[in-house]
């Protein structure tokens, strides 16, 4: 007699769902694709993957480089740097930060 009650829909836990690939930004190094991290509003770093080259590049521009992996993949890879954030699909980015040159308006005024 079985004490737990299953749904028909619920997986049998011996079965491995299918992994899902994910696209995830790269940038070229000498030795090969090195992983992008990112961060967090809050500052945490965070490994990134989309669900669509489209949405990698509605988010981060056409020019950006990715490769695909699955997520169980990309968790290995970011597990030893110490992220432990994955973030999938994000839709929010700023841009990057430039120097800004000294503007006038910022200057003492000067006596006339």
């Amino acid at each position: 007699m079985c004490l737990f009650s299953y749904d028909d829909d619920d997986p049998d836990p011996d079965e491995r769902a299918r992994a899902v690939l994910l696209y995830v930004p790269v940038r070229p190094e000498a030795a090969g694709p090195a992983l992008r991290m990112f961060r967090t509003p809050l500052g945490e770093r965070t490994a990134v993957g989309f669900t669509g080259l489209d949405l990698l590049t509605a988010a981060l521009g056409a020019g950006q480089s990715a490769i695909r992996l699955a997520e169980p993949a990309l968790r290995a890879l970011t597990e030893p740097l110490g992220v432990d954030r994955l973030v999938v699909d994000p839709v929010l980015s700023a841009p990057a930060v430039t120097a800004v040159p000294v503007r006038a308006a910022q200057e003492p005024a000067r006596a006339r």
